[in-house]
């Protein structure tokens, strides 16, 4: 097997790095702080080719894999999770999920546009009602002839007050449960899309998340992704990718405040040397940059994966539960390193060990990422047993 990178992924990697450093940190404990979207820098990323990054040329695209993605995606995410998580639903759920699914005039239409970032995308799937539980949609969209009829509520949308187009997964029969189920594109600025409040969150506070209604939005049918009654289908399929974005989010936060923690222990100083040379914070450390390396191996195989045709979803699923663990676990110990600045904002790990829980709960919680992986497991379809004999 092959670990390096290529040298097109290195030079994404230190474009991205290069990128976080002079536009996105400067300023960016001040927006999460005052909850401010980051419009300036989003804008800046599109102009950087981060926000279609795996879009075809013909597109206006960067074309590239998507290990190049993952790549910039921990870069991103080691310094601002608000602006990498943009970048995640705008690169795998939105732009991903109308190349591969969307007809050549839908393609043509709103891509060129998602992937300048002279529009930015939402992905519209919970519910109140419908979060984990995905065949539970109470929004629906009536079948009137040359078009559909959108009504409902969609909770926790990702660059909801900044969006110019949604896909949003609505009920069209209800009798063919989940085989009834649509996915639509909206543009936000059709009558009866009205965006709600904006939620006041513990991390990635400078994202813009909101409630959607859609009330009476009349959608053309050319409009529609796929067949009728391909709306769950295409859901979980963008959502493993998207799971591949966010294990790159969870795998750069907790990078992120490793290199911060690296980075104070050697400086601080307790009993006469660097805390870094006393055995509870190195052992620390030697966790810390264990966990952090298997969990980038988990997510560069989904990608890799991906990238070549493989069913991908249950190393998504694995990738995106393992690095949001660590995620979690070791921006804790971040702050523990840190000790009493470490709860401070201005040493930035307390930001991050906020922004972590989320990669535990969004696009789809660990609870169902385990769901994920052991009715693969059951099923025979994770792996063959090393033990496999003619009798079996």
């Amino acid at each position: 097997m092959y670990f390096e990178l290529t040298e097109e992924q290195q030079s994404v990697k230190q474009a991205a790095r290069e990128f976080t450093q002079i536009e996105l940190l400067p300023g960016v404990i001040d927006r999460d702080r005052n909850m401010q979207h980051p419009t300036e820098q989003v804008k800046k990323m599109g102009e950087m080719g981060f926000l279609g990054m795996m879009v075809d040329e013909k597109y206006g695209g960067g074309g590239l894999d998507s290990i190049s993605y993952v790549v910039a995606m921990e870069e991103i995410s080691k310094v601002d999770s608000s602006c990498s998580v943009i970048m995640s639903v705008n690169n795998s759920l939105v732009c991903w999920g109308i190349e591969t699914y969307g007809s050549d005039e839908q393609k043509e239409t709103y891509l060129p546009r998602l992937v300048t970032g002279e529009w930015i995308g939402s992905f519209c799937l919970s519910e109140p009602e419908a979060g984990s539980d995905a065949t539970s949609q109470r929004t629906t969209a009536i079948d009137m002839g040359d078009y559909y009829l959108l009504n409902g509520t969609k909770n926790w949308i990702t660059n909801g007050g900044k969006s110019s187009l949604h896909i949003v997964i609505a009920q069209t029969d209800v009798a063919k449960g989940h085989r009834g189920i649509n996915a639509l594109i909206v543009e936000t600025s059709w009558d009866g899309v009205v965006v709600g409040a904006k939620e006041d969150k513990l991390g990635i506070r400078a994202s813009d998340t909101h409630t959607i209604m859609y009330n009476d939005v009349k959608v053309p049918k050319s409009n529609r992704i796929g067949e009728d009654g391909f709306g769950f289908k295409f859901a979980m399929k963008v959502l493993s990718g998207g799971r591949i974005g966010i294990a790159a989010q969870a795998l750069g936060i907790a990078a992120g405040a490793y290199e911060l923690a690296v980075k104070y222990a050697k400086e601080r100083e307790a009993f006469g040397k660097p805390i870094s040379q006393h055995q509870a914070v190195a052992f620390k450390l030697a966790d810390m940059a264990t966990e952090i390396e298997a969990a980038r191996l988990l997510v560069y195989r989904a990608a890799w994966m991906k990238d070549n045709g493989m069913d991908y979803t249950s190393a998504a699923a694995m990738a995106k539960l393992f690095a949001s663990e660590v995620a979690m676990r070791h921006t804790i110990e971040a702050v523990q390193v840190h000790g009493g600045y470490g709860y401070v904002k201005e040493y930035h790990v307390e930001r991050l060990m906020r922004d972590a829980k989320i990669t535990q709960i969004y696009e789809g919680t660990s609870e169902m990422q385990r769901i994920v992986i052991s009715r693969n497991i059951l099923s025979g379809q994770l792996y063959e047993p090393l033990w496999k004999t003619d009798h079996q």
